[in-house]
């Protein structure tokens, strides 16, 4: 009689949360008038890969999409005040990598079928954490994500780590200089003490390479 193994079995989930868990996240703290900049630092580090930017309104896009196109980065706009025919459009030249960088919101991302992004860019949080883990959710847990936090937005990142009962690491943006008044300075820094506090487990703040 052969012998059997009485290990148990660990189950796998596979809910948006516990998507979330398992794909590799991290934050950029970064006043809200620094963010484009920040964005454009971070697309000129990684051109190579497929990336997806989430904003939290149409209009937030659009001007980001003009911002980045100024500064010679090629990337396509789609959200709700563009046809059908346009999402498909940009959707398939996406996934054929004919684009490497496409802007959209939370509410027409699903609709994208998309699949073969590499990096996914919270350019902000959104303002449900359902809708974070969403996000994660359409990277599949081979891509990465990155999410550009204000100090505005400190309080739905607390819920959103809350929920996952993790800290998602943080990292500071290597050759990035803030545009910071003094005000600013501080509030960002006392956002980073407070980071430093163990809230669910303990990660240690890193540089990025």
């Amino acid at each position: 009689m052969s012998e059997q193994n009485d290990k148990p079995t660990k189950k796998i989930y596979y809910d948006n949360r516990s998507v979330a868990k398992r794909t590799e996240q991290l934050i950029h703290l970064v006043e809200q008038h620094d963010k484009a900049a920040m964005l454009e630092h971070i697309i000129n580090k990684n051109d190579n890969l497929q990336t997806v930017i989430i904003t939290k309104s149409k209009r937030r896009a659009d001007e980001l999409g003009a911002y980045l196109k100024n500064q010679n980065i090629n990337a396509i706009t789609i959200h709700g005040n563009h046809r059908t025919e346009q999402y498909e459009t940009a959707a398939a030249a996406f996934n054929a990598g004919e684009i490497k960088i496409l802007i959209t919101t939370d509410m027409i991302l699903g609709s994208l079928n998309l699949t073969n992004i590499q990096l996914l860019i919270s350019y902000d949080l959104p303002i449900q954490s359902e809708n974070y883990f969403i996000r994660l959710s359409y990277l599949k847990e081979l891509g990465k994500s990155i999410a550009l936090v204000s100090p505005d937005e400190q309080g739905i990142l607390d819920t959103i780590e809350f929920v996952l009962k993790i800290e998602i690491p943080e990292e500071e943006v290597e050759n990035f200089t803030p545009t910071l008044s003094p005000s600013v300075s501080k509030t960002l820094k006392s956002i980073k003490d407070k980071k430093k506090k163990p809230r669910h487990r303990t990660q240690k703040v890193k540089k990025s390479e």
